[in-house]
């Protein structure tokens, strides 16, 4: 394993200490029961470093995913000049980031697996007019760049990558130009990739959005004092403006729970009989709640109860019960809110009666796996009726998986934990081959799940 630039040798051992190497799966048994809390959400707490390392004054951010991704994000910031640093442990620990004037790092800034949070910081960095070297782990190599690198270029940025991949050079200086760029795909990395370039632009960068995805860069932007300006277009879709050249000044952010890593959770509570489950203070940002009301159409038990609000963002209490549930056809037109749950919706689709047809699917061909392909292995080798296409998966559930067979999780996280959910009602288990990679995202998922009444085996 490689280490990542700021990372201090304590920081290091942890990382790689996390996780579960060789075979492991979850055993059926008893209905899962119990009230946990989500971890912190991976894609506001990459955010929420990043800005707070481009700000004046000190920001404290609490609720933090202390996931691998997350920390390596955090070294790369430390590297390039911020200050980052974490006070207290557990529910009480607080992270606090000091900006200070970026330089370039002493060596290549790795990032792991991290795609999030490899493409915000490529955007940062043009922004802060410095010159860096990004690199990540075999899979993140295999990652598609270009379409980040493509609109940093037109600003103004030199950067050196081959066929669009890790490593990349870039060369920033500080004559950004203003563009107006119209995204190509749905990619909230590539419009706050744009976004964080444009506040060292000089003038004003539209970025269009035909098809709206996560919005929690411009929200967060709003709460460190950028001033954007959202137009709808005729189409459902909308126009962002920021001004360049605004400065961000520091302000604390409360990271709510992870809606994809709840998606875990819920789906566990739904296939397996007898079961409860509540996870509290879940984001619920309409952007990423595709899969909740997915599961809702499917006849899902499931409800957003105690809902409010907090740093702009809506969050609520999820709670999933065992549901006898039915196939639907998912529109394309949702999987921008969904992205990272067709693995799991797809497990929980074995489970239903009919079938579930998921469109518009192109983006997980490109993912830390080919997800379309791993799920459809991992499917057909434990018993389900599953095809798939160039940008669809389709499943046919009728009496849930007859088990028995280890899957190939390709180093993808949430394969690893879709297919060990899967393991909980078939009736033979469903193993994996390696759960190391969990860590990258969910690093107490074991342990949240034990706390519901799962039992591990293979430890």
């Amino acid at each position: 394993m490689q280490v990542a630039a700021g990372m201090t040798s304590q920081q290091t051992k942890d990382v790689r200490s996390r996780g579960q190497a060789g075979a492991v799966s979850m055993v059926k048994g008893n209905p899962l029961s119990g009230v946990v809390r989500a971890p912190g959400d991976k894609s506001i707490s990459h955010r929420a470093l990043i800005l707070g390392a481009l700000a004046s004054g000190e920001t404290q951010i609490t609720g933090l995913l202390e996931a691998d991704d997350v920390l390596r994000t955090a070294s790369a910031t430390r590297a390039i000049g911020a200050t980052v640093e974490k006070d207290g442990t557990g529910e009480h620990a607080v992270w606090r980031a000091s900006g200070g004037d970026w330089l370039p790092p002493s060596r290549p800034l790795y990032f792991g697996n991290s795609g999030t949070g490899v493409r915000l910081a490529l955007g940062a960095v043009a922004g802060a007019g410095i010159h860096a070297t990004f690199d990540g782990d075999v899979s993140l190599r295999g990652r598609p760049m270009g379409r980040v690198l493509e609109p940093l270029r037109m600003m103004g940025i030199e950067a050196t990558a081959q066929d669009g991949r890790l490593p990349v050079e870039l060369h920033a200086g500080h004559g950004l130009k203003s563009v107006s760029v119209k995204l190509a795909t749905p990619s909230a990395q590539v419009k706050s990739a744009i976004l964080l370039a444009a506040l060292g632009a000089e003038g004003k960068t539209r970025v269009h959005e035909p098809v709206l995805c996560r919005d929690h860069t411009e929200r967060m932007l709003s709460a460190f004092g950028v001033s954007l300006t959202i137009i709808p277009d005729d189409c459902g879709g909308r126009f962002i403006e920021i001004e360049g050249r605004q400065k961000l000044h520091a302000c604390n952010i409360s990271v709510p729970g992870d809606p994809s890593s709840a998606a875990f959770l819920a789906a566990a509570a739904l296939i397996v009989p007898h079961s409860d489950v509540t996870v509290k203070g879940v984001l619920v940002n309409p952007l990423r709640a595709g899969f909740y009301e997915t599961l809702k159409e499917m006849g899902a038990d499931i409800s957003f109860e105690n809902e409010r609000e907090a740093n702009g963002e809506r969050l609520a209490d999820i709670r999933a019960k065992h549901s006898v549930l039915h196939g639907v056809e998912v529109p394309p037109a949702r999987a921008a809110s969904m992205i990272d749950e067709y693995p799991i919706l797809a497990i929980v689709a074995a489970y239903a009666q009919g079938e579930t047809m998921m469109k518009g699917l192109e983006e997980l061909r490109v993912k830390e796996s080919d997800r379309i392909a791993c799920v459809e292995a991992g499917l057909a080798a434990n018993g389900a009726d599953v095809r798939s296409g160039p940008d669809w998966l389709c499943v046919k559930g009728s009496n849930g998986l007859s088990g028995g067979a280890r899957v190939k999780t390709s180093h993808d996280h949430r394969i690893a934990m879709s297919f060990l959910v899967a393991g909980l009602s078939s009736e033979n288990p469903v193993e994996i081959d390696d759960a190391s990679m969990i860590a990258t995202s969910f690093p107490e998922f074991f342990d949240l799940m034990r706390q519901l009444g799962c039992s591990v085996s293979g430890e």
